[in-house]
């Protein structure tokens, strides 16, 4: 997650340019929508913990050429570029295995639990990563960033290595380009998924402000706060993570997605307005916390309603709508802030994103009225799995009786 603050830093560092640093989410954009669906036909028809292995140490390379390229006494800002595009490609092709492992092995009822235990174990990293990377580069530069990061991932492959198998279902069928628009011609069948991908995908695009972190930080007059501007909406996501046990009392999801997509467009346009650092991460804290709700939410529709042959196909689908959105934003962010100045970019977006969301909502009744009680498709999930693990305990009855 240091790369995540280093990349944007070094080309604003090159170029100075607002659209120069949205420009990095247009060399992200392609590679993760190809890598992305194919990465999830993929993970419905070979073993997932194999693609993960593969995405990790291709993350190790890429990483690796980011340091040589730092340490040349004029970085080559192509290569910023190229390998931020091969980084989105790597997350697509990881990304929806990583997702669909999960109701694998966390049983139907635990599973808005295991959402909120999964978002921790994602938080921590991104929010010690920025922090720290921000810290690095403003005392010692962007080299010893990406230096860490080459650790990291070294580490992360030879634990990764320890981890079982995960075959594919027994259901599978081999990757083709019938069995993506299979998975395509299915989640457009369904209203509530789809709009859990249009609702994040609209505040993610309107809203999202990382690109102009950079640009904000010596705007605040605090350029040692750029790690915190990283940081601060994690910290919110966080505190969402540990005080998550009133998630397991909602039964309408879809409507807590709404809301919580609500309050990020109202907490970014807040902090736009705001010339103080502090009131600025506070705003963005609120932001994280609201944008960690629906990840919540979202995830547990997919996880209790999607079967598991169908899993990976749609986290592919799922990385889209919650990847393609921010790195849209990037180039929007971007190219509004060059016209009407960072201020106007981040409460212009906020704004934009609250009349999006209202604008869907009231368009997809069925996501609204979602109902994890009632739900024919959560219902139908949960009988076969219940029907699963009761097979699954007689086959073990007879191995303990002997």
């Amino acid at each position: 997650m240091i790369t995540y603050v280093a990349l944007p830093y070094q080309v604003k560092e090159i170029t100075g340019s607002y659209v120069a640093v949205g420009l990095m989410g247009a060399a992200e954009l392609i590679p993760l929508i190809v890598f992305g669906l194919y990465g999830g036909v993929l993970a419905d028809s070979v073993d997932r913990r194999k693609l993960i292995l593969i995405g990790e140490s291709c993350a190790l390379a890429l990483s690796i050429m980011l340091l040589i390229n730092a340490q040349l006494d004029n970085p080559r800002l192509w290569v910023l570029y190229v390998v931020g595009g091969a980084f989105a490609g790597v997350n697509g092709l990881r990304g929806p295995s990583m997702a669909a492992a999960i109701p694998r092995i966390v049983s139907h009822e635990d599973l808005p639990a295991a959402s909120a235990i999964m978002g921790l174990r994602y938080q921590i990293p991104v929010i010690a990563g920025p922090a720290l990377g921000g810290i690095i580069i403003s005392i010692w530069g962007v080299t010893p960033a990406f230096s860490i990061d080459v650790i990291s991932y070294a580490l992360s492959l030879i634990l990764l290595l320890q981890v079982s198998r995960i075959p594919p279902s027994e259901k599978t069928t081999p990757p083709s380009i019938s069995a993506l628009f299979e998975g395509i011609k299915y989640a457009s069948s369904r209203q509530d998924l789809m709009g859990t991908y249009l609702i994040d995908l609209a505040a993610m695009f309107f809203a999202m402000p990382t690109a102009l972190f950079p640009f904000w930080a010596d705007q605040l007059n605090s350029p040692q706060s750029l790690g915190f501007l990283y940081s601060a909406g994690t910290v919110g996501a966080l505190l969402v993570t540990l005080t998550s046990k009133w998630t397991l009392k909602v039964h309408h999801h879809g409507r807590a997605i709404i809301f919580a997509a609500l309050v990020w467009g109202v907490s970014i346009a807040l902090a736009g307005i705001f010339d103080n650092v502090y009131w600025v991460l506070l705003c963005l804290v609120a932001s994280g916390a609201a944008d960690h709700v629906s990840v919540i939410f979202r995830a547990t529709i997919w996880n209790q309603t999607i079967p598991d042959e169908l899993r990976g196909r749609l986290a592919g689908i799922e990385l889209l709508s919650y990847a393609v959105g921010p790195i849209g934003g990037q180039m929007r962010a971007g190219g509004m802030a060059a016209v009407t100045g960072l201020r106007g970019a981040v409460i212009g977006g906020g704004l934009l994103c609250i009349a999006s969301v209202t604008a869907l909502s009231t368009v997809l009744p069925k996501f609204r009225k979602y109902d994890a009680r009632t739900d024919p498709y959560a219902v139908s999930e949960r009988e076969i799995r219940a029907a699963r693990a009761l097979s699954a305990l007689k086959m073990e009855k007879p191995a303990d009786e002997k």
